[in-house]
């Protein structure tokens, strides 16, 4: 069986890197709009009784005149999860000793033309060992434009890896980010997978290993794809002008997003249930929402 710690590493070490990219090309947006915000840095350790290797992460958060408030989170972190939740998570009833890596990112927009969006990817080993992750639009008042660049990035990234990955990711997002109790969907969709296995045939460690490269470059892709389009889409609307009426259905909206990452979300869930940083897990919440 595969020692995944050395692939646990190099997926650390993209996802620092994408965040460190991201964090820089957002932060050039500000300049563009004449402000000087950044990116506060918070590193955090997770705690766990009898674990000497908890791990931990750094949660970035900037607000701005672009980005209302945007967070980017890495974390990676080792521990054993509760008999009860394990049975929810794959591979994890066989071995509930586990081990994730990812990015996270939810940014909210100051001007309601511009889509707010969510984007994560992550690496995470139990009994077995698999990568997750996706991006999708979340725009209050919806732009064709948009929506249509958006999954055209994200279809190239797949198309690029497999020809059935687009139409299968992309209702999955579809399926996942859908709201049962009002009967809407979140924004306009993306991409969101889960369980890419790193297998290989008859459990051969040769096999494993070439399925996580796999995995790995078309999880790379994804982020790479997210960082080319949505700053192009930043900078087509921030400047455009709106009207309170703009700015109440945005906050409307962000209601819903609201409710969807606190009832719904089972990243949220996997946050709170593994002893993490409650400001990394909660910063996908809106700085201001209203329910009418």
């Amino acid at each position: 069986m595969t020692d995944w710690t050395p692939y646990t590493a190099r997926a650390k070490d993209w996802f620092e890197d994408l965040r460190n990219r991201i964090c820089a090309e957002f932060e050039a947006i500000e300049r563009e709009a004449g402000s000087d915000a950044a990116f506060d840095y918070l590193p955090w350790q997770r705690e766990e009784e009898g674990n000497d290797n908890p791990g931990g992460g750094v949660r970035g958060v900037m607000k701005g005149k672009v980005f209302e408030k945007v967070g980017v989170n890495v974390s990676t972190v080792h521990g054993t999860f509760a008999p009860e939740f394990a049975r929810t998570i794959h591979g994890a009833e066989e071995n509930p000793q586990f081990t994730a890596t990812g990015i996270s990112l939810v940014a909210h927009m100051a001007n309601p033309h511009v889509p707010a969006v969510h984007m994560n990817t992550r690496f995470l080993t139990t009994a077995r060992a698999w990568f997750g992750g996706g991006a999708d639009l979340n725009p209050p008042i919806p732009r064709d434009e948009d929506t249509e660049e958006f999954h055209a990035a994200l279809r190239a990234a797949c198309a690029a890896h497999n020809p059935t990955y687009y139409e299968r990711f992309s209702k999955w997002a579809d399926d996942y980010f859908f709201i049962p109790h009002r009967g809407v969907h979140r924004g306009v969709g993306g991409i969101f997978y889960d369980h890419l296995e790193c297998t290989g045939q008859d459990g051969e460690e040769s096999g494993e290993v070439a399925a996580w490269e796999r995995h790995f470059a078309f999880t790379r892709d994804v982020g790479s794809a997210f960082l080319d389009v949505f700053p192009r889409i930043v900078r087509r609307r921030m400047d455009e002008p709106f009207t309170e009426a703009d700015r109440k259905a945005q906050l409307e909206w962000r209601g819903r997003y609201a409710e969807f990452n606190l009832v719904y979300d089972r990243g949220t869930l996997f946050g709170l249930k593994t002893g993490g940083n409650i400001d990394a897990i909660l910063m996908s919440l809106p700085p201001q929402a209203v329910w009418n």
